[in-house]
């Protein structure tokens, strides 16, 4: 049964349509990925279907008793709560429906005992337990540490929490509540790997239908079963994996433009032939119906290049294009025993590694392990507590930190580029016009003014025609689209100099990195390959850290016979088949990473990797069972 039925949907703002006959279905467990340009709508609708914003046409049906928790980007109202509070705040329906049982139970203990009353205590019953009975709160909380917050965390008011850690708690609200459609605008913002991963698996695990804006390309494949998208005003759903929806309007976008030129080709030779006979008597009649048909034919020329435009149709992408760097000697950095230190704390010790000329490397780690402190080390911005660092022969930097580039703001916005680049006037607004400043009143604009996406944007700019052979990037892809975030990967994939790369963009770093540099637990371990291999060679290490103490303790009793195992019951062999089949479909998973950390555009691959990921979702659900079930 569907949650929500969409019904030719109409908005408009400032008299102008933003949007018309928007219609769509989502059933629970969908998983609806909303794309569009921006300033399509996206957020809007999203509101719409909260019933925060009105619509101005069209139907919107609800199934029955239908919860609607929306997560977006701004932040909370309620800054004196703590954020235990904020977070329970929003299953209010399930506090109610508590008082709703209590007074249902006095009611029955009194001797209400017809079948209304019963009915209403079955149906509050059976929606209190699935929200996970009395105990939601204790799942609630567990969002919360699942989004990287600590315990100590969770008394605390909202004001003396960051914007990231703000928008992270919004989230953790959204699913804290157990709704039954789940809005969520931009929900991988501000977590890291970690979370992204388990926000991935809860998504997978969550009883409700979920329609969300991301443009994280890993998370989007991983989780979504369809997309809905917006542009010009116009909606298209497509039921299917986020790969296939972008392979299908590929084609559809390839069989337009040739359509388009079809139609031209028989519009030009039926222009010849007029041209040919139209002065002579004996052809006139056959030149006049040419003349008709050329004219049915511009029509669908027309309606052909409409269609074309409106598959194209983008919202401006930042152009990403490396000037060619000078050559570097053959050593980039090299670090030798490096101690990093936050006060008393020890980040990173006896850290030693060297990058090379031409290498493209990504550097991970969980949030405060001190992957920006070691950029900065490197860079000669911070000192090391102990070892040393050095660049290389003729390594020219350029570093592009969270905080953007220290960009001259003394002038405009055109100035500001020219100073910082040597860029004649006509390169530099062209420059400009890639990074999505066009126009006089852009350019002129005091760059002192510019708000956090405009100075990213400028920053960018300055790092691509810096002519830098090193190139080090601290979350380069923060407000980015998905489409410059792939313009983005395919320019850094040219790039013949060498890269260093923090990214919580999955598939940029798989995409980019022919080595991965990992902080674990304090130390720095080399990976060859990008994340998905990464991946596979951690899974393998673990594997063999987990047979060992079960090896040496059979080689410590070399004389002692065996013990005949008891022979397990029916439920034992089944837990057992199930993990080994869960070891089996892990390897597969690992397995069809790695051939994806080779080609990430291979939708073949892309759609066994999303159905291996299915399978052992489903095998860890069962093993859940089962292990309670033995337990029990």
């Amino acid at each position: 049964m569907a949650v929500v039925i969409a019904s030719n949907l109409r908005k408009e703002l400032a008299g102008a349509v933003l949007f018309e006959d928007v219609s769509f279905a989502v059933e629970r467990r969908d998983r609806v990925a909303l794309s569009g340009p921006n300033g399509a709508g996206k957020t809007t609708l999203l509101r719409i279907l909260a019933g925060e914003t009105e619509r101005h046409g069209g139907e919107l049906a609800f199934e029955k008793g239908a919860r609607v928790a929306l997560h977006d980007q701004r932040p909370p109202l309620e800054r004196d709560l703590t954020l235990r509070e904020y977070v329970l705040s929003g299953a209010r329906e399930l506090v109610a429906l508590e008082r709703e049982l209590r007074r249902l139970e006095r009611a029955m203990a009194e001797g209400a005992h017809d079948q209304a009353t019963l009915d209403r205590y079955a149906a509050a019953q059976a929606r209190l337990e699935h929200a996970g009975g009395y105990g939601w709160r204790d799942r609630a909380i567990s969002v919360l540490r699942g989004l990287g917050f600590a315990d100590e965390h969770l008394d605390r008011p909202l004001r003396t929490f960051s914007g990231g850690e703000l928008t992270r708690a919004s989230l953790a609200r959204a699913l804290g509540g157990d709704p039954d459609l789940l809005l969520l605008d931009e929900p991988t913002n501000h977590l890291d790997v970690a979370s992204l991963e388990w926000l991935e698996r809860e998504l997978a695990s969550l009883d409700a239908a979920v329609i969300l804006v991301a443009h994280d390309r890993w998370f989007l494949e991983a989780v979504t079963t369809a997309t809905l998208e917006l542009v010009a005003g116009r909606g298209t759903f497509f039921p299917g994996p986020w790969h296939a929806w972008r392979r299908e309007k590929a084609a559809r976008m390839l069989h337009a433009q040739r359509e388009v030129e079809r139609v031209e080709a028989d519009i030009a030779r039926l222009e010849r032939f007029v041209e040919r006979f139209r002065a002579k008597p004996s052809k006139a009649r056959q030149a006049q119906a040419k003349l008709t048909q050329i004219g049915r034919l511009a029509r669908e020329r027309a309606e052909a290049a409409s269609e074309a435009a409106l598959l194209s149709r983008r919202a401006r992408t930042l152009g990403f294009e490396f000037i060619k760097p000078p050559r570097s000697g053959r050593t980039v950095v090299e670090a030798e025993g490096v101690e990093l230190r936050i006060g008393e704390r020890v980040l990173l010790r006896d850290a030693s590694f060297a990058l090379e000329r031409g290498e493209h490397v990504a550097l991970v780690g969980p949030n405060g392990s001190g992957k920006t402190t070691l950029l900065e080390t490197l860079l000669g911005r911070r000192e090391p507590a102990a070892g040393r660092i050095r660049l290389g022969h003729g390594v020219t930097p350029a570093y592009f930190s969270q905080q953007e580039l220290e960009l001259d703001t003394r002038g405009s916005v055109l100035q500001c580029v020219q100073s910082m680049t040597g860029l004649s006037r006509p390169d530099a607004q062209a420059l400009l016009g890639r990074f999505l400043f066009s126009g006089w009143e852009e350019h002129g604009k005091p760059a002192a003014v510019l708000s956090g996406g405009e100075r990213r944007r400028l920053a960018l700019a300055v790092t691509v025609a810096s002519g830098a052979n090193f190139l080090v990037l601290d979350e380069p892809t923060n407000h980015l689209d998905l489409e410059s975030r792939e313009a983005l990967e395919a320019a850094l994939d040219a790039f013949p100099g060498t890269v260093l790369l923090v990214s919580h963009d999955r598939a940029l770093l798989d995409g980019v990195a022919r080595r991965t540099l990992a902080i674990e637990d304090g130390t720095l371990r080399s990976y060859d390959g990008g994340w998905a291999e990464m991946l596979r060679r951690r899974e393998e290490r673990a594997a063999r850290a987990a047979a060992t103490p079960e090896t040496e303790k059979r080689k410590a009793q070399p004389g002692s016979k065996p013990k005949a195992a008891p022979r397990p019951s029916p439920r034992r062999s089944e837990l057992e088949r199930v993990e080994a089949e869960i070891a089996a479909r892990e390897a597969e998973v690992a397995e069809l990473e790695a051939k994806l950390a080779e080609d990430w555009t291979d939708v073949d691959l892309l759609a066994a990797h999303k159905r291996s990921r299915d399978a052992l979702s489903a095998l860890l659900e069962r093993w859940e069972q089962l292990f309670e079930q033995a337990q029990a």
